[in-house]
């Protein structure tokens, strides 16, 4: 998937204004994600994804820090200045994308590395994480 045709798909699903919107909602979402992963499952995520996103995923990598789904909405509502449902909203437009992008054997590699609750966010809600 080339990098617009994934804000594209990102700005559908989240109904955001315009490319620059999305765009400011998936670098929130993608940073607060490459936090909780550790550096070699960003780079493994990362190359499955367009290369904007895999390389800034190389970069933000956090060392897999281990927060629930709520501490994960906040950072994405303080970067955003939204409200935690609609962090929960742009988190889903940008992660069910991201679930489409890549394997299934990724995703699921991604969602050992997080604590339970984040499949749901993902679009998987059977799936446990």
């Amino acid at each position: 998937m080339k990098y617009q045709e994934f804000v594209a798909r990102v700005r559908e699903r989240g109904e955001y204004d315009d490319a620059a919107e999305t765009q400011q909602v998936i670098s929130v979402v993608v940073t607060a994600l490459a936090e909780r992963l550790t550096a070699d499952e960003a780079r493994q995520l990362g190359s499955q994804l367009p290369d904007q996103l895999g390389d800034f995923l190389e970069t933000t990598t956090g060392g897999g820090q281990r927060v629930g789904v709520a501490e994960f909405l906040q950072r994405i509502s303080d970067g955003t200045g939204a409200t935690e449902r609609t962090a929960e909203w742009d988190a889903s437009a940008v992660l069910t994308t991201i679930a489409d992008a890549v394997s299934g054997g990724e995703l699921n590699d991604v969602l050992t590395q997080l604590p339970s609750g984040y499949a749901t966010l993902f679009g998987r809600p059977s799936v446990s994480g």
